[in-house]
């Protein structure tokens, strides 16, 4: 047994999937290998499913044993959170199932693979990946840097008098940032602004590295919402210093009105700080949105109760509305308070159909065509939570969402199926959207991933198409329905491994290949962050474009 482990390959997780470093020639479950015997044609219909595979040699049947062995419990899901297996107990699995096996005759390759599971990298936690692993210098923290750094310079230019207009409307500077946030998280505006990068970018002439520039820009706009979040605290605490200094210029309640807002932006900070917001996500959400809103309401009190103010005979003017629309700081609140109530506008409860083809997912089904790439929020009750997902469907009569059993919200669905789910009628683009962007893409897929890229299987892309997805038990988990989307589509190219069947596949190898294969101009990644960034990272060392979900997306 010893020497046997001197031989073991290192390997990574993700969420209980091996992902072998440096995979053996020799190993049939070598990516490589499964991939070398596709076509090489770059067009046309290419559908690779461990039931219709050309060459059955390369599906070893598991005895019960073995499968236990190479396949731990997880349905990967790409956002499953179900707790895994003590790494121990795992090695100490798979040393029983060897010593029982040793007696009998087992091929090699089911040697190595079961082998692989031997090596256990020290486990990681989501927190240290999203936060550590995804780099120091990503797009989104730039954007972060840049903002946060040009407020710092103005505020600094302000208080050492350099920049007289920013000391006396130092609240304003504090509005703007508040707007520019907004503007950031507005789905409907963005919507827009996704469309139009699409329209004027998605054309062949246009360089490859312009358009994958303006996909990471907007993929990381939370960084510039971040960076003016924690900049408008920093204006407003200047502000309120600016006032005591010149306290009988000003009322008791003006800076009371004005604490109350920077405790509200404190709150809604910490609140999104990742160590909460990653633990604790209804804490972040309900702090966020009920804060917003009170934090609104009061900056309306601040503006009439500063603008009726009379320093001279330190009492309240009557409101004039006259001299309220003059000021800066009301047209700026307008607009804040227009794209904050704007999405709430279009909420509706809508009858819903939910099928549970397993414990680990369900599939909601709405009626309406969706346009291939959009997102959609859901939510049983719209004052407590939301929860978005990808969007499935033709662009015809109904659309679909697959949502995978892992927190509480997503459980009920399986457990309780509602008959009525409140919707936004505004669905927001993301990352996949941009997808129109290219002219060659390869989509890679884990578990419930599958669901914000089947739509481009499903009705006409601009885009040509590879789906390369990676799931367990794909009709017992994810039912007929999804799977016959897949193995019916004539759009684009398709590879399913199904690693019930077929083993854990190094992702990162087999996405590479893929790209190579395809001639892609860019990979588009969705599964968890683990396996996101060791998909993107393999892309980048290879000289490919690669995008995957960011912990803000």
């Amino acid at each position: 047994m010893a020497e046997q482990r001197s031989t073991v390959s290192k390997s990574s997780s993700c969420r209980g999937v091996s992902f072998e470093i440096k995979p053996s020639q020799e190993n049939l479950f070598n990516v490589k290998h499964s991939f070398n015997n596709q076509p090489n044609n770059s067009s046309g219909r290419w559908v690779w499913m461990p039931w219709s595979h050309p060459d059955p040699s390369k599906v070893f049947p598991f005895s019960a044993a073995l499968e236990k062995s190479l396949s731990r419990q997880s349905s990967h899901f790409c956002d499953l959170n179900e707790e895994e297996e003590d790494d121990d107990e795992a090695e100490e699995m798979v040393d029983i199932e060897i010593q029982n096996t040793e007696k009998t005759s087992i091929p090699d390759p089911i040697k190595q693979t079961i082998s692989l599971r031997k090596t256990v990298k020290p486990k990681q936690s989501r927190l240290s990946v999203i936060l550590l692993d995804q780099g120091l210098f990503t797009v989104y923290k730039r954007l972060f840097a840049i903002c946060f750094t040009l407020n710092i310079v103005a505020l600094v230019l302000a208080a050492t008098n350099h920049f007289a207009y920013a000391k006396k409307r130092a609240a304003l500077f504090s509005i703007a940032n508040i707007l520019a946030l907004t503007l950031c998280r507005s789905e409907a505006l963005l919507r827009v602004v996704f469309y139009f990068s699409v329209k004027l970018l998605g054309r062949s002439w246009v360089p490859l590295p312009i358009k994958t520039a303006v996909t990471a820009i907007l993929q990381s706009l939370g960084g510039v919402h971040s960076g003016c979040g924690v900049s408008a605290v920093a204006w407003l605490i200047y502000a309120l210093v600016q006032t005591l200094i010149n306290s009988d210029q000003t009322s008791t309640e003006i800076i009371a009105v004005a604490s109350a807002i920077l405790a509200l932006l404190c709150a809604s900070c910490l609140a999104a700080f990742p160590l909460v917001r990653h633990l604790h996500h209804n804490v972040f959400e309900r702090t966020h949105r009920f804060a917003g809103w009170m934090a609104l309401a009061l900056l309306w009190v601040f503006i009439v109760l500063t603008n009726g103010y009379n320093p001279a005979n330190k009492s309240y003017d009557k409101l004039k509305f006259s001299s309220l629309i003059k000021l800066q700081e009301f047209w700026l609140t307008i607009t804040i308070t227009f794209f904050t109530i704007l999405p709430w506008v279009t909420v509706k409860k809508v009858p819903v159909k939910v099928t549970a083809p397993s414990g680990h997912a369900s599939l909601i089904t709405f009626t309406g065509g969706i346009k291939g790439g959009l997102l959609g929020r859901i939510s049983r009750s719209p004052l407590s939570e939301w929860h978005a997902f990808g969007i499935i469907s033709d662009n015809k009569d109904t659309h679909f969402m697959l949502a995978g059993a892992v927190g509480d919200f997503t459980k009920g669905l399986v457990s309780d199926p509602p008959r009525h789910l409140w919707v936004r009628g505004v669905h927001f683009a993301g990352l996949p959207y941009l997808v129109n962007m290219y002219q060659r893409v390869v989509l890679v897929a884990t578990g419930s991933g599958i669901c914000v890229f089947l739509s481009f299987l499903l009705q006409p892309s601009k885009a040509e198409v590879c789906l390369v997805w990676v799931a367990r038990g794909v009709e017992e988990n994810f039912g007929k329905e999804i799977k016959e989307m897949v193995t019916g589509s004539r759009n684009g190219k398709v590879v399913v491994h199904d690693t019930a069947i077929m083993g854990r596949p190094n992702v990162a190898e087999m996405t590479v290949d893929a790209a190579r294969d395809w001639k892609a101009e860019v990979v588009v990644v969705t599964s968890n962050p683990e396996g996101s960034r060791d998909v993107v990272n393999a892309c980048k060392k290879a000289g490919i474009a690669a995008f995957g979900p960011i912990w803000d997306s």
